[in-house]
């Protein structure tokens, strides 16, 4: 199983940009600094990014997001890029990024979706995270993170709210909904997002690393309770659950990401695209 995750996605591949990530440091932590040098979030970093640059944010390709750098600083991705003029990303991009450069070096990782309970008190902000095998064990690293800024360790998180946990405990009457989703400003949130992002993390784990804002397939409630089960048993080392979860996502076609999207980009897209 880990075999696949060592493994290029169709979004993650580098291209011709491969030797880049070669240059990378080799430790987590190392690798995910060059990363924030690359990526500057569309909203966190307090700049008003407007028109081609905030369109950025819907380069689903890790070589795009590459060539979009490599046009603005030709050379080794280390060196220090003025942080407005970073490619335009959010979470999925520092995490997509990351798994990339693990996966050159055939470490074997994996985005994870779910929702961050370190960035507010009241609140659990939909957030992707990388994973990646340390030989004994997955660990949780958040690439989007200065560590000077966080009491933990950033390269080996001690909390991650999974899409599969946040749904389940919704379910069970545990929390409230609506303190999951993007903002607390914004209509994003709540059952029906819970509900999407466990598509969303399905997709994700099996190298389908999407757009947060993209839509395909068809999920009911009792799809997501059973999606969700399998997800968190695999979590627990159930191979079985794995396997089962991995041919259900490749052989429904109300669930498999091909290659076609409903974008509803923060850009201000919103249309059909072929991927």
């Amino acid at each position: 199983m880990l075999q696949r995750y060592r493994e290029q996605s169709r979004f993650s591949d580098p291209g011709r940009f491969g030797e880049l990530l070669d240059e990378l440091p080799d430790d987590v932590a190392g690798l995910m600094a060059v990363v924030r040098n690359v990526v500057v979030h569309y909203r966190a970093a307090g700049i008003a990014f407007e028109g081609a640059r905030l369109a950025e944010i819907d380069s689903r390709w890790a070589s795009r997001m590459l060539a979009l750098d490599q046009e603005r600083f030709p050379g080794p991705l280390a060196e220090p890029r003025p942080q407005a003029q970073r490619v335009v990303g959010c979470c999925r991009d520092f995490t997509l990024l990351t798994i990339a450069a693990l996966r050159r070096r055939g470490v074997p990782a994996r985005s994870r979706v779910g929702f961050s309970p370190y960035f507010a008190d009241d609140w659990n902000y939909d957030h992707v995270v990388a994973e990646f095998w340390n030989g004994t064990r997955w660990v949780l690293a958040d690439a989007q993170l200065d560590p000077a800024d966080h009491p933990f360790n950033t390269a080996d998180l001690p909390q991650f709210i999974t899409a599969a946990q946040a749904w389940t405990a919704h379910r069970r009457g545990l929390i409230d909904a609506d303190r999951y989703g993007v903002d607390p400003a914004l209509p994003f949130h709540g059952h029906q997002f819970l509900l999407d992002s466990v598509l969303l993390e399905v997709a994700h784990r099996h190298g389908d690393e999407a757009l947060l804002w993209d839509q395909w397939g068809a999920i009911t409630d009792r799809t997501a309770d059973e999606l969700a089960e399998l997800l968190l048993a695999a979590d627990r080392g159930d191979a079985g659950s794995a396997r089962t979860l991995a041919k259900r996502y490749e052989t429904d076609p109300s669930l498999h990401l091909t290659n076609r999207v409903h974008c509803m980009s923060p850009s201000g897209f919103d249309g059909w695209v072929s991927i």
